[in-house]
């Protein structure tokens, strides 16, 4: 019967693929799964080591163990460290825009391997990973978290906890996309809260913060900030992709 299963479900995913054949997340001509995947490898700029102990700010050669880069020198984040997969910029733009805006996840395999590589020294002692809420009001604008997706991912490759229930958007700020980092930092001010039901389970605990792009890392700090006041030991921060030159992304 199982193997009956097997058939009919081969057989479906080509009469799919035949009638709406997969396309290239990146040109958008038709390609295979397969195809898709190469793309994938071949477009991205992964990041890794060396970079800041804080932020994850990319550097271009080994500075030693713990620095800072010039911005957390000043004031380090509220969150304890962040880490991304791979850089945002204007190839992985079309990526990270179709998986962010149009719910395509064809790459989300591929990401999660990439995601899980950046975040492997944050998983120790980790205790849940919360994605970034949406206010209620984007999320039935866009009927579904690309945050929440990605968490549950990375979670299920890791033997993780996803715990989306612990921080809320009480404020539906403006879209961050055009604005500096003090604007972002306004826009959201004050935007999380830590669900009342949740406060016990958060003091003394351990989290990741997970998103999709960090871009001046202003959500990601006031989602810590929220969690720290309410108790968390720790916040670290992971995601999708990070800009490392504001300047030459377009939004």
């Amino acid at each position: 019967m199982n193997r009956v299963k097997r058939i009919s479900a081969a057989g479906f995913s080509f009469f799919l693929d035949t009638v709406f054949p997969p396309r290239s997340l990146i040109t958008g001509d038709v390609a295979s799964a397969h195809g898709i995947e190469a793309e994938l490898w071949a477009h991205l700029s992964f990041l890794d080591a060396p970079c800041c102990v804080a932020c994850g700010f990319p550097f271009d050669y080994d500075m030693g163990l713990d620095v800072l880069c010039g911005r957390c020198e000043i004031k380090r984040p509220a969150y304890d460290r962040a880490r991304a997969a791979f850089k945002y910029d204007n190839d992985s733009r079309k990526l990270v825009l179709a998986f962010k805006h149009g719910g395509r996840q064809e790459g989300l395999a591929v990401f999660t391997k990439h995601v899980s590589r950046a975040g492997r020294a944050l998983f120790a002692g980790c205790e849940g990973l919360i994605p970034i809420p949406l206010h209620p009001s984007r999320l039935r604008a866009r009927r579904y978290n690309q945050s929440l997706i990605l968490a549950r991912a990375i979670a299920k490759a890791n033997d993780l906890e996803v715990l989306p229930d612990i921080v809320q958007r009480v404020k539906a700020t403006a879209s961050q996309g055009g604005k500096s980092y003090s604007g972002r930092k306004r826009n959201v001010a004050g935007a999380f809260a830590v669900r009342a039901s949740a406060s016990q389970a958060v003091k003394g605990r351990n989290f990741i913060l997970i998103d999709d792009v960090y871009t001046t890392g202003a959500t990601l700090n006031a989602c810590a900030k929220t969690l720290k006041r309410a108790g968390a030991a720790r916040v670290d921060a992971l995601t999708l992709s990070r800009v490392v030159n504001p300047q030459s992304v377009p939004t």
